[in-house]
C-alpha cells in the first residue's frame, strides 16, 4: 500500500528513514505551535483556539501534500503572513481578526483557481534556473540566521544593527553546543544526523534544566491536554462585510496574503526541488499543480478552522536532509501535527529555540551548496543571484529576497542586451513586485 501510493522504492527511500524525516520535519516545524497563538493574540484572538487551528490544519495540509503531492513538504501557518496578518491587516490597518480571516480564505480560494487552472506553475516554471538555485541557497542562509536569531546566539544591535549575543546565557551555549554536535555527525555521515543532534540538544537541556539553569528545555507537570476548543471555527463568514465594505483595503489585505504566501511558496518548492532531483532538464517542477492544490486548500482549512495562512514551510529542508524523498514524510508530520494536539505541554516544553536551532544552521549550510551550480562568470546571474541572497537575509523575508532577485536579475539582463531572453511571466512579475513594495505608500 505505501509503495504504490508513495513509491518508495522508485525514490530510493524506505519506511524507516521516511519517518524519522517526518518526526526531524515535525520537531523542526513545533515551535509554530507556540508561536502562532501568541502572535495572533495580539490581534485578539484566543491562544487556546489558536493553538488547536494551527495544530489541526497543519495535520490537514501536510497529509494533503503527502497523498495527492508525493512530496516531503510539510505545512502550517506561516511565519511572516502571520505578522502580516495580526500587525498590517488588523493593526496598521484596523481590520478585526474575523475580516483578517475572510482575507485569508478568499485569498486561499484564489490560490485554489490559480494552481488547478496551472498559472502557479507556470509562473514558478519561468524562474530561471540560476534563480532557482540562488533562491534555494538564500533560503538556506535565511534558516541558519532565523536559528541563530532564535537561540541568541546572535542578537540586535543598535550601533551594528546585528551582534554576538550573550554567551553567558545557558540557552545561547546550549544551541551552540547543538550546533557543533550536530555538524560532527553529519560530517560523520551518521544516518540522520540532524534529528539525532536536537535528540541529544533537548536531553542535554532537559539534565541542565533539572539543575535549575533556567530557559532549558523541561519536562511538563502533565503530559496530556484534553481542555480543546476552536472558538474562532467559521469566523471568517462573520468578517466577509467588513472586509469588503472598503474595496480598498480589501484589495490590498487580499494582495499582501497573495504575495507572500505565493513567492514562500515557491521559493520553498523550487529548493527542495532543487535538494532531492524533482527538477527537469527544462526547470520545472514534477506534480507542481498537485503541490500548490494542496498549499491552496491548506489556507482554506486553515482560515475556516480560525488560523492565518497555511504555507509550505522551509523548515521541510530539515526532513529532506535526514534522507525524506517522498510524500510519507509529510504525512508523518502531519500526523504528528494532530497527535501535537494531546502532548502540547510537552512539545511546547521540550522543543525550543536552542533545540532546533542546530537542525536550522546545519540544514542551512547543506542548502548553500547550490551557490555552486550558480554561473559567477556571468555578471547577470552573480548579481541576480547575490541580491536574492542577500536581500533574503537582511530584509528577514523570503518574498523579499525573491523579488529583489528578479528586479536585479532583469535589470542585469536589459544592461547586457539580453532582452529578448526575458520570460513574459518575468516582466509581469516585476510589474507585481514593484506594486507590492508601492503599496505601503498608497495605506
Amino acid at each position: 500500500m505505501l509503495e504504490r501510493v508513495f513509491k518508495l522504492k522508485e525514490k530510493n527511500t524506505n519506511v524507516k528513514t521516511e519517518i524519522i524525516a517526518g518526526l526531524t520535519t515535525f520537531l523542526a516545524m513545533a515551535y509554530i505551535l507556540g508561536l502562532n497563538p501568541i502572535i495572533l493574540a495580539d490581534a485578539g484572538m484566543d491562544k487556546a483556539s489558536v493553538f488547536l487551528a494551527t495544530a489541526i490544519s497543519a495535520g490537514i495540509a501536510s497529509i494533503l501534500m503527502g497523498v495527492i503531492a508525493n512530496y516531503p513538504v510539510s505545512l502550517a501557518a506561516g511565519m511572516g503572513v502571520n505578522a502580516l496578518f495580526a500587525y498590517t491587516v488588523c493593526g496598521q490597518m484596523g481590520m478585526s481578526w474575523q475580516a483578517g480571516l475572510a482575507a485569508v480564505f478568499v485569498s486561499g480560494l484564489i490560490f485554489v483557481v490559480i494552481s488547478v487552472t496551472g498559472i502557479r506553475k507556470a509562473i514558478i516554471n519561468a524562474i530561471p534556473q540560476q534563480l532557482k538555485l540562488a533562491i534555494g541557497a538564500g533560503i538556506g542562509f535565511f534558516i541558519a540566521f532565523v536559528g541563530l536569531k532564535n537561540a541568541g546566539i546572535i542578537a540586535a544591535s543598535p550601533a551594528t544593527f546585528v551582534t554576538l549575543g550573550n554567551l553567558s546565557e545557558p540557552t545561547v551555549l546550549l544551541a551552540i553546543c547543538g550546533i557543533l554536535v550536530t555538524i560532527v555527525l553529519v560530517v560523520k555521515k551518521v544516518p540522520a544526523g540532524v534529528f539525532i543532534g536536537m535528540v541529544i540538544t533537548a536531553v542535554i537541556g532537559i539534565i541542565c534544566g533539572s539543575m535549575g539553569m533556567e530557559g532549558m528545555p523541561t519536562l511538563p507537570n502533565s503530559f496530556i491536554e484534553t481542555n480543546f476548543h476552536l472558538g474562532a471555527a467559521g469566523a471568517f463568514v462573520s468578517g466577509f462585510g467588513e472586509l469588503f465594505a472598503d474595496p480598498f483595503k480589501a484589495f490590498v489585505a487580499l494582495f499582501s496574503f497573495l504575495f507572500v504566501d505565493f513567492f514562500d511558496t515557491a521559493g520553498t518548492l523550487v529548493a527542495i526541488g532543487n535538494r532531492i532531483g524533482i527538477i527537469n532538464k527544462e526547470g520545472e517542477l514534477e506534480n507542481a499543480e498537485q503541490a500548490l492544490l494542496a498549499d491552496a486548500i491548506g489556507t482554506v482549512a486553515g482560515a475556516a478552522l480560525g488560523t492565518s495562512t497555511v504555507t509550505s514551510f522551509v523548515e521541510s529542508t530539515s526532513g529532506v536532509e535526514v534522507g525524506g524523498r517522498t510524500g510519507l514524510t509529510a504525512c508523518t508530520s502531519g500526523i504528528l501535527f494532530f497527535i501535537s494536539i494531546l502532548f502540547a505541554p510537552v512539545i511546547l516544553s521540550t522543543v525550543t529555540s536552542a533545540v532546533t536551532a542546530p537542525a536550522l544552521v546545519v540544514v542551512g549550510i547543506m542548502m548553500a551548496q547550490q551557490l555552486k551550480g550558480i554561473d559567477w562568470d556571468d555578471i547577470v546571474f552573480a548579481a541576480s543571484g547575490f541580491v536574492t541572497v542577500i536581500a533574503m537575509i537582511l530584509t528577514y523575508s523570503i518574498s523579499n529576497g525573491i523579488a529583489f532577485g528578479f528586479i536585479a536579475y532583469a535589470l542585469a539582463m536589459v544592461s547586457n542586451k539580453r532582452t529578448k531572453d526575458i520570460h513574459p511571466i518575468v516582466w509581469g512579475l516585476i510589474i507585481i513586485f514593484v506594486a507590492y513594495f508601492a503599496l505601503p505608500y498608497f495605506m
